[in-house]
């Protein structure tokens, strides 16, 4: 036995309309196509589905199963097509995001509350980039978009650029450093620095600053929070090096200095890297409209 979707849709539709005339107004046919379909339908059966003598027109105990399996399955089938439709129009789609960037959140979250607003079909969810490769997970299609300082060529994927940051020097108004209006790499040969745990290579204050000066600080403490890494900060148990949108609210507070690093002003662009074929989506185009104004407005406080 064969049973198509528009079986299934007949049998709904001469259950709600209680015979084949008005069924066959619902299905937009014929009602000689419609009752050609139905005894085409019990041939294959080899069974009634309908009490022909009643009126309205009633199912038998055969087309009552029939009719279960439809009022199971179509609602299923509308959903999809809904959501195809849904995709098509660029309305509704996956936005699964990896962050190689552990202070991104501070800006990500108000995007996001944007974003939602805008487009509540979307799909959104976050995952830590620094657990795992996200860049290869962004080419095996696991998530769609890597937030990353470190633009690299690889096949199918663009690297959108967002905005520009100065990763800036913090300490406690006690440091001794906090008398200089710039700091260099010199500088921290005698301090502990407070970094988030990841591997060098992925730190601003290293890649751009210690390392190629030859310098290591007197010691090094990894914490995995903001607020807990600027609590020390702020208790004179440590220095640290972090995007300037991170200390915005620092700036009035008594108990920190912000300095930049030197001689010469750092700045790092951040981008958002995307599979080609992906960032026209009209979703994803907006996501990348507020990543680049957003933020900034953070930066400015």
């Amino acid at each position: 036995m064969h049973i198509e979707f528009r079986h299934l849709r007949t049998i709904r539709a001469i259950q709600q309309a209680g015979g084949l005339a008005r069924a066959a107004d619902m299905l937009n046919m014929t009602q000689s196509a419609l009752s050609h379909q139905v005894k085409g339908l019990e041939d294959q059966a080899g069974v009634d589905l309908f009490v022909r003598r009643s009126k309205p027109l009633k199912l038998s105990a055969a087309g009552i199963r029939m009719l279960r399996l439809a009022e199971r399955i179509l609602p299923e089938i509308d959903a999809l097509e809904e959501e195809f439709r849904g995709l098509r129009s660029g309305k509704t789609g996956r936005l699964h995001i990896a962050i190689e960037c552990h202070a991104c959140f501070e800006w990500l979250f108000p995007v996001l509350e944007l974003f939602r607003r805008a487009w509540p079909e979307v799909d959104v969810d976050i995952r830590a980039g620094l657990a795992f490769e996200a860049l290869p997970a962004l080419q095996r299609e696991e998530v769609d978009l890597v937030i990353s300082s470190d633009p690299i060529p690889l096949a199918n994927v663009t690297f959108n650029p967002l905005f520009d940051y100065h990763p800036m020097f913090v300490a406690s108004a006690q440091n001794p450093l906090a008398q200089k209006s710039m700091i260099e790499a010199a500088d921290f040969r005698d301090q502990l620095l407070i970094t988030y745990p990841v591997a060098r290579d992925k730190l601003d204050v290293f890649t751009e600053l210690l390392t190629p000066a030859k310098v290591e600080p007197r010691a090094t403490r990894a914490v995995e929070l903001t607020a807990v890494i600027l609590m020390l900060v702020g208790s004179n148990r440590g220095v640290s090096v972090l995007p300037d949108w991170v200390l915005r609210d620092l700036r009035s507070n008594a108990d920190y200095v912000t300095r930049p690093l030197g001689p010469q002003t750092i700045t790092k662009r951040l981008y958002a890297a995307t599979r080609e074929e992906d960032a026209t989506k009209p979703f994803m185009a907006h996501f990348l409209k507020l990543g680049r104004s957003e933020p900034v407005k953070l930066q400015r406080g």
